[in-house]
Order: structure tokens, then sequence, then C-alpha cells
């Protein structure tokens, strides 16, 4: 099985002067599940290289043992150094499309129109996405061949506005996932804030926060297998 896993390439926090990226255990939790299913990872980016890393998530109090294994893996951090350009892979090429979240796929990913098609290509295909945390944001524009949004009257989860409120960027980012998605017809659900939820519709699988990274690579796993 060969799933590609898509990273921002977007560093800035909105105009605070912080730095933000990927979220690293939204990273590690799913890479490691698809090795260990023995499953082809390739990592891609919209800008291609070394994704930048939301240096946050690398803090004693986010870390964890699967973070720290990223982090000392050679090898996988081999293959973050080069993640393909996103305009250079195509939907064809893999089984399953993983999308790790932080708060810089809201500035890139959601508004891109290779990741857009990227993702539209894949769900025409019939083939299973997966997006955690602030990733399912990317999915703001993405529509079916009708043209109404992908996400209408579907059911999905993601980052909630109760969690960026209890981070202090509510005022920051440049829209709220959980009002997005319902304002574009979906069927949010959420459990307690940061505890670890997933949901599944069909061949779609969104995740809450980062403690939803792991399941929702395991959903993806068990409706692949």
């Amino acid at each position: 099985m060969k799933v590609l896993m898509v990273l921002t390439s977007h560093d800035q926090l909105g105009d605070t002067g912080r730095k933000t990226g990927f979220w690293l255990e939204e990273l590690a939790a799913p890479y490691y599940r698809f090795q260990e299913a023995g499953w082809d990872v390739t990592l891609a980016s919209p800008k291609g290289g070394r994704p930048p890393l939301d240096p946050k998530s690398s803090e004693p109090e986010f870390q964890t043992d699967l973070t720290r294994r990223f982090e000392g893996d050679a090898d996988a951090e081999a293959r973050l150094d080069r993640t393909l350009p996103l305009d250079s892979v195509s939907a064809d090429d893999y089984d399953t499309v993983f999308y790790p979240g932080g708060h810089g796929p809201m500035w890139d990913l959601a508004e891109d129109p290779v990741s857009i098609k990227l993702i539209e290509d894949t769900v025409q295909a019939g083939k299973a996405i997966a997006l955690v945390c602030h990733a399912p944001g990317a999915l703001r524009h993405v529509t079916t061949p009708d043209g109404s949004p992908l996400v209408a009257g579907r059911e999905v989860t993601g980052f909630t506005d109760g969690e960026e409120a209890a981070v202090g960027l509510t005022e920051v980012v440049p829209f709220l996932v959980e009002d997005e998605l319902i304002a574009k017809g979906a069927r949010f659900r959420k459990t307690g804030d940061w505890q670890p939820y997933v949901v599944t519709d069909g061949r779609l699988i969104t995740g809450q926060n980062p403690a939803s990274s792991g399941p929702a690579a395991d959903a993806l796993i068990a409706l692949l297998s």
C-alpha cells in the first residue's frame, strides 16, 4: 500500500512574528503506524524540501515516544529533508493520502489549487483520505464534480473552536476549522478538548487534534486492510 503524506510549507503564524508549520506528533504517529503496517510512505509539501516544524510541537510537554523516535530516526529525518514538491505528485500513484495538521495548512494547503485538486482526484477515484487537527481546513474549497462542497452533509471533525480558543489563536488564524466546515454544510462532530476522536464517513477520515493522529492512521489502515 502506498500512502502520500502531505505537509505544509507555511511557517508564519499570521502577523504575530511567531513561527508555525506542521505538528510533529501528527507526522510521527501516523508515519510509524504506516511503516508497521508495511506501507510505502512518501512525503510531499507545496514547496518540497524540508517543511517547517511548528517549534512548539517539539517542546518537552508535547513530546511523545514517537516524536522522540522520529527525531532520532536518521531515515525519517532524511525523508523529511527531501519532501517532494506537491505539484510533482499525482493521486494516480498512491492508494491513499494523509494530511497531518499544525497551523500551517490553514494558510497554504487550504488555499493551494494543487492540494485542492489532489484531494478531489483522490476522492473521485474512490480512494480513502484522512486529515487531522487543522488539516481538515484544507477541505474548505474542495468540491464534488457537481460543484457542491465535498463536506456538505458529511460527518467530519477537526480542531475545534474551543481548542483554538484554548491556545489563544482565535483571532490569529485565517478561519476557524469548526466554523468553516459547518458553513460548508458539514455535520461537525467533536469530543472534549485534547481527547482523541476520529470520524469516518465513507472513505473520508478526520481526526480532531494531535492526539487523534495515530488513531486516524489506525482507522485508515483498518479501512484499507
